[in-house]
């Protein structure tokens, strides 16, 4: 071979080569109060285009039974970043608003986060948007494994105002932000300008949006795009929802452009499902809303993208959480989970390529409360808000009075089988009482109720 063919082949080949040998970036997208029933790929209306969302379920595996361990916000975050059972440690509540929280409230500092592990692993980390995790110091971003941070650190924020809530103010690292255009857009904007800045790589870019979470609020450039919408709450939510829609598919765009997208696995799921009276995000066929155990509360769009590595326009039936998240991450990043990590997420690589057919999980749990939830399988065992026993969020957990389901046949918790199955009661009853067993107290109290707990934003 001639040197300067030689030469060519060596420069059109090296990149192709650096990506193999480079562990896959890591993008994780998560949507606030974004319900089952939304987005056009998950069947249920085509009334405001999600295409670029969309696109991540067309360009890999959408899991219909995609499930998060807490049916609000704070909890299921906890989760999500340690890929434990937040209940484990006590974060089973929301903490309290900036101006009223407690000392001491926010991911527990035992817990290793994602961010913790791929940091060790040599990975650039970047958080931008939500954190809902804690507002001392010892729970900021920065300290919880991430080299970059802009985002706030409450449950809820205005969309147009940086500084609207003193106590809650949009930070760039500590520092607080004078101004922002849009919450939505800007997000996307510096997660992007984090993936140029470290597109040699590998990077983990945690993109918690705050959409669509309440206050509505959105701009004209988005409002505009839905005259037919009357209804001036369903308007301004579906102008929302586009935005982050547009915002997510500038980032897909950036990494497609930086030719990344086959070295890039890509996670979007939402943190809980939509709490419809109040926004009217939509939770489709299934029983229940947000802060509820029904299948409303807690089965969420749930989808996984890494082209050239997993099947693409796979719908998966089978029950996945998003602790398995982090254990699927480092699986494929190369490092090896230990087991005195106790990860209750399981490494969903096997699962996405057809290695394994069979369910990733023998059982999901839930405890938020006195509402409870098991599924086993298509069985369901559940207290739900409403359910005898119930009252409220304050007391004791049990299975006493709770409700059978057979979702494959009934996913809208319509008709209680426990009179009928007296035995698959008994069965998920006793697998519930067990996981139950190895959890502690709920470490603050919910809102109003209970101990002089302050009252907490959801």
């Amino acid at each position: 071979m001639r040197p300067f063919t030689f030469a060519l082949l060596c420069a059109v080949l090296a990149p192709v080569l650096q990506a193999a040998e480079r562990p896959p970036n890591v993008l994780l997208i998560v949507a606030d109060d974004l319900g089952y029933g939304e987005l056009n790929c998950q069947g249920f209306t085509k009334e405001i285009p999600t295409p670029n969302i969309d696109s991540i379920a067309a360009n890999g595996i959408r899991f219909t039974s995609g499930y998060v361990s807490g049916p609000y916000c704070s909890p299921t975050r906890a989760g999500l970043l340690a890929g434990r059972y937040q209940q484990r440690t006590g974060h089973e509540f929301n903490p309290g608003p900036a101006q009223k929280a407690e000392g001491g409230v926010g991911l527990a500092l035992t817990e290793k986060t994602i961010g913790d592990r791929l940091k060790t692993a040599g990975y650039a980390t970047g958080w931008f948007g939500k954190s809902h995790l804690g507002y001392a110091p010892e729970f900021h971003p920065l300290k919880r494994g991430f080299d970059q941070y802009f985002g706030f650190l409450g449950g809820a924020h205005s969309y147009l105002d940086a500084q609207e809530d003193g106590a809650n103010p949009i930070l760039r690292g500590t520092e607080p932000v004078p101004s922002v255009d849009y919450t939505t857009e800007a997000f996307a904007r510096e997660a992007i300008g984090f993936i140029d800045q470290h597109q040699a790589g590998p990077w983990l870019c945690y993109l918690p949006f705050n959409a669509v979470h309440g206050p509505l609020q959105a701009t004209e450039k988005y409002l505009s795009r839905f005259p037919q919408i009357t209804d001036k709450k369903r308007q301004t939510f579906a102008a929302m929802l586009s935005a982050m829609d547009d915002a997510i598919g500038s980032v897909l765009t950036k990494i497609r452009e930086l030719k990344q997208e086959e070295n890039t696995l890509v996670f979007f799921i939402s943190d809980n499902g939509g709490p419809t009276v109040q926004t009217t995000s939509a939770n489709g066929s299934l029983r229940g809303f947000k802060a509820q155990t029904w299948e409303g509360g807690i089965r969420v769009p749930w989808m996984v993208q890494w082209k050239g590595r997993i099947p693409a326009g796979k719908v998966d039936d089978r029950p996945v959480i998003q602790l398995d998240i982090l254990p699927t991450a480092l699986a494929a990043a190369g490092v090896e989970v230990k087991p005195d990590w106790q990860l209750d997420g399981v490494n969903l690589l096997p699962y996405l390529q057809g290695e394994k057919t069979a369910a990733p999980h023998d059982s999901l749990y839930w405890r938020f409360g006195q509402q409870i939830a098991i599924r086993q399988g298509d069985w369901k065992l559940v207290k739900g808000a409403g359910s005898k026993g119930v009252q409220g969020r304050n007391g004791k957990a049990s299975t006493q009075d709770a409700e059978l389901y057979n979702l494959a046949k009934d996913i809208g918790e319509k008709e209680n089988l426990a009179g009928k199955e007296p035995e698959k009661f008994k069965q998920l009853a006793a697998a519930w009482d067990q996981w139950n067993a190895g959890l502690v107290d709920p470490k603050w109290g919910p809102p109003l109720q209970g101990g002089g707990k302050k009252k907490a934003k959801q």
